[in-house]
């Protein structure tokens, strides 16, 4: 490091002491358990990111509730069908027969927003509960107002097990899952700033 100018590693020195600040306000702000806050009405459509546990289950529950009209599943791999989903989800069969549409064209986070933006304009749909991990909520939001400025949006997050959001410093995985996520976001709202897109 000694070739480089001191200007330049003083730069370095300043960017990763933003990164990490901004890092530190990401993780605080995470929820760490879910809203008690009654959501404003019923909402039209209920979407759910694939990708980790408990994510369909809770769409499933927002359904049954009436929270929506149909749930879309966004990210499906291909291959797996809908008998293979309602499998792992006791009773869900009345509710997959009439309200459930799988979607299999996402293949990241931006995929997700740019599926659900057909999805929704197809259906005609204007709000929507948007489920996935709590974590993974911040660049979620980012990437579906950006595909979809006009629809109105709520947060209803999962909290994985694995994933210690209470003392995240102290488990490396969680450490480390965050840090992504948090450049994830950063690289997304990097674009959406500049360019006008998140892809």
């Amino acid at each position: 490091m000694k070739w480089l100018p001191r200007s330049v590693l003083l730069c370095l020195s300043a960017m990763a002491l933003l990164w990490l600040g901004g890092f530190l306000l990401f993780a605080a702000e995470l929820p760490r358990q879910a809203s008690t806050t009654a959501q404003p009405g019923v909402n039209d459509a209920i979407v759910v990111l694939t990708g980790g546990r408990g994510r369909l289950r809770l769409g499933l529950q927002l359904l049954a509730a009436g929270k929506g009209a149909k749930l879309l599943f966004s990210g499906v791999q291909t291959g797996i069908s809908a008998a293979e989903l309602q499998a792992n989800q006791s009773g869900a069969e009345p509710l997959f027969s009439c309200c459930v549409d799988l979607g299999y064209q996402a293949r990241d986070t931006r995929g997700n927003a740019i599926e659900t933006a057909l999805w929704m304009e197809r259906n005609g749909y204007q709000s929507l509960h948007l489920v996935t991990a709590s974590y993974h909520m911040p660049r979620s939001l980012l990437l579906f107002q950006q595909a979809m400025p006009k629809i109105t949006l709520h947060a209803n997050s999962v909290f994985p097990k694995h994933v210690k959001l209470a003392d995240w410093w102290l488990f490396p995985g969680t450490m480390k899952l965050l840090a992504m996520e948090y450049s994830k976001y950063l690289i997304s709202l990097l674009r959406v700033r500049l360019t006008g897109s998140a892809g």
